[in-house]
């Protein structure tokens, strides 16, 4: 399984980790630090909640690890959809200096002006990245983006509670799983669901689409249990819900706590994305943002977090490696023939943006 050979990681780089600080005493004089004008300072990540290896069960804790390697404090906090992210920075309440948002925010970030260049010449861990993610069309000259992970959006359900395998959205509004059905509590996502049953343009500037898809969550509302994000662990774990709708590599840390859990790729299609570490314009921190971005593409680090993650990795280094358990998985790396039917979000204008939002509120007060 994925946690034991995450520990196997751990454990060699905390034994290099030892080894290296006995050999330097108890506390290192700046001046052994890689970059000793940072040492002392702080970075602001603000990331997915469960998208990094952290130190659980026996996992790496690659946060720690940067710290002890650079002498740089991470202030590290999560969020759990784009939109929350996106509100909080706007805001202005709080710094970031790194941020990992999916393609379609990363696009609007940098129309919005809210983004940094990157100076690649300061990443050279960049050669790593396939280049299948490279020059993507939301950020097509690679300038303001690095890949963190890529996914897939499927269908999660529990096989004692769901006697037929579903291959179709449709067992999302299927009434005899009624109160044991959740979904999405984003709009992008949610309303992704009812415009892929519906035949639609992920990225429709058609109100019309997206009046047709409204009604066909308002549908919806007499069978949910409710709308979640990362509570969807717990419920799906747990056993207190049938059907949800999650992110790929989030259904596979579901399944190693509970195995009655499988996952379908739906036949009307799903949601491909990249999530990529930026830089905010309000950073504080540049030069130690740019050694984050290179040390979480170094082989060992992005190895340790796939495996902990389970997401698919952009990382050729990592999917490469003979000894990544997950390589081979088909729900990550699904073959060209159980490839399911996949489309990206686009940032959409404005208009469009503000009338699907408001659509949305209408949906969830039902």
């Amino acid at each position: 399984m994925k946690k034991i050979f995450a520990r196997a990681i751990s454990a060699v780089l905390v034994t290099q980790t030892v080894l290296l600080a006995s050999s330097c005493g108890k506390e290192k004089d700046p001046s052994e630090y890689p970059v000793p004008e940072l040492v002392g300072t702080t970075i602001n990540v603000f990331n997915w909640g469960e998208n990094i290896s952290d130190g659980s069960d026996d996992s790496l804790d690659i946060n720690a690890e940067f710290e002890e390697k650079y002498g740089i404090t991470v202030n590290y906090t999560n969020y759990d959809s784009n939109e929350i992210m996106y509100t909080k920075l706007k805001s202005g309440a709080v710094s970031y200096d790194i941020i990992i948002p999916s393609d379609y925010m990363i696009e609007r970030l940098i129309n919005e002006d809210m983004l940094k260049k990157i100076d690649m010449s300061k990443i050279p861990n960049y050669k790593n990245i396939d280049d299948k993610y490279k020059n993507m069309y939301f950020d097509p000259n690679n300038e303001y983006s690095v890949p963190y992970t890529v996914g897939m959006v499927g269908l999660i359900y529990n096989k004692t509670m769901v006697k037929e395998k579903p291959d179709s959205w449709s067992v999302m509004w299927d009434e005899k799983y009624k109160d044991n059905i959740l979904t999405f509590n984003n709009p992008r996502d949610s309303f992704a669901i009812a415009q892929l049953l519906l035949g639609q343009d992920l990225n429709s500037t058609d109100k019309a689409d997206w009046n047709a898809a409204k009604d066909k969550l308002l549908e919806q509302n007499k069978v949910l249990q409710g709308r979640v994000m990362d509570e969807v662990y717990n419920k799906m774990e747990g056993e207190n819900a049938a059907i949800a709708p999650y992110y790929a590599g989030d259904f596979l840390t579901m399944k190693e706590n509970n195995d009655d859990l499988e996952f379908v790729y739906p036949k009307e299609g799903v949601n491909i994305f990249v999530d990529s570490m930026c830089v905010p314009s309000s950073c504080q921190n540049y030069e130690a943002a740019l050694l984050y971005i290179n040390f979480m593409l170094e082989p060992e680090i992005g190895l340790a977090n796939a495996e902990y993650i389970c997401y698919a990795s952009p990382n050729t280094t990592v999917v490469n490696n003979e000894e990544y358990s997950l390589k081979d998985s088909e729900i990550l790396y699904p073959s060209e023939e159980n490839m399911p039917k996949v489309q990206y979000f686009h940032d959409l204008d404005p208009e469009i943006r503000s009338y699907y939002e408001s659509l949305w509120e209408e949906v969830v007060r039902g």
